[in-house]
C-alpha cells in the first residue's frame, strides 16, 4: 500500500479552468490584446502562469517585458477572483478523507504560484491534513522537472516505492517518471487519456475512488 500521495492541483483536485481563463482574458483585455474562448484554456495551462500568459498572447507580443506586465495583471485579478467559479471535482473531498483515514499522507505539487496554491487548498480543503503544499517558487524549476517532488520528499520522507503521484497531464506523468515514483493519470482533467498514456502513465483513474483502490493495491517492494 502507498504511504504518500502527491497531487497536482489544477485539473486534478480542482476544476480551475474558468477562473484561470477569465483572469487571463482580463489581463489581455487591459493591455488591448485579443481574448480567447474559455474552451481554449485547457490547452494553454499546465506549465505555470508565465507559460500560460506567453501562450495566450499573440506571437508577435511575446517579449519578456510584455509577458511580465500581463502576468502581473493576471495575478492581481486572480488573487481576488480565484474562487469565483472553481470547484473540487465530484468525489475528490471524499477521496481525500478516505485516504487520510487510512493513514496515507497527502501533499500537493503544482506549477501554479505558491500563494495561490496555498490559498486554494486552504479554502476548498480546510479539514484535510496536508503534509506539504508546494507551488511554483522562484529559483525552483517547474514540472516536469522533478525538483518539486524532491522538495516534498525532503519534508515528508517516504520511500519512493511507497509514493504515488496523481495528475491530469503529460507534464505530470513525466514529472513522476523523472522522480522515479509511480504515476496515476486522471481522466476528468484538462488533458486527454491518450496524452496520459503517451506519457507512460502507470495507472489511469476514471473516478476518485479509483485512486483509493490504486493506493491500497499491493505492489512489488523495491529498494527506492
Amino acid at each position: 500500500m502507498k504511504q504518500l500521495v502527491i497531487f497536482d492541483l489544477d485539473g486534478t483536485l480542482l476544476n480551475t479552468i474558468d477562473d484561470l481563463g477569465t483572469a487571463t482574458n482580463h489581463a489581455l483585455r487591459v493591455y488591448g490584446y485579443p481574448e480567447h474562448s474559455l474552451a481554449i484554456y485547457p490547452k494553454l495551462v499546465g506549465d505555470g502562469v508565465t507559460r500560460l500568459i506567453e501562450r495566450a498572447l499573440p506571437e508577435d507580443a511575446r517579449q519578456p517585458e510584455t509577458i511580465e506586465k500581463v502576468r502581473n495583471c493576471f495575478k492581481e485579478y486572480y488573487d481576488e477572483h480565484q474562487a469565483d467559479l472553481t470547484q473540487p471535482y465530484p468525489g475528490i473531498t471524499e477521496m481525500l478523507h478516505e485516504l487520510t483515514s487510512l493513514g496515507v499522507k497527502v501533499a500537493v505539487a503544482s506549477n501554479k504560484y505558491q500563494a495561490a496554491v496555498v490559498s486554494l487548498i486552504r479554502h476548498y480543503f480546510p479539514d484535510i491534513d496536508w503534509k506539504v503544499i508546494e507551488g511554483q517558487k522562484e529559483g525552483i524549476p517547474t514540472k516536469p522537472d522533478p525538483s518539486i517532488v524532491f522538495e516534498i520528499l525532503a519534508k515528508c520522507p517516504t520511500r519512493k516505492a511507497k509514493v504515488l503521484y496523481v495528475g491530469d497531464s503529460g507534464v505530470d506523468m513525466e514529472t513522476a517518471r523523472r522522480a522515479c515514483v509511480d504515476s496515476c493519470g486522471v481522466s476528468w482533467g484538462f488533458r486527454s487519456v491518450r496524452e496520459l498514456r503517451d506519457n507512460h502513465a502507470d495507472n489511469i483513474a476514471d473516478t476518485p475512488a479509483d485512486i483509493v483502490a490504486i493506493v491500497k493495491r499491493p505492489g512489488l517492494e523495491l529498494d527506492a
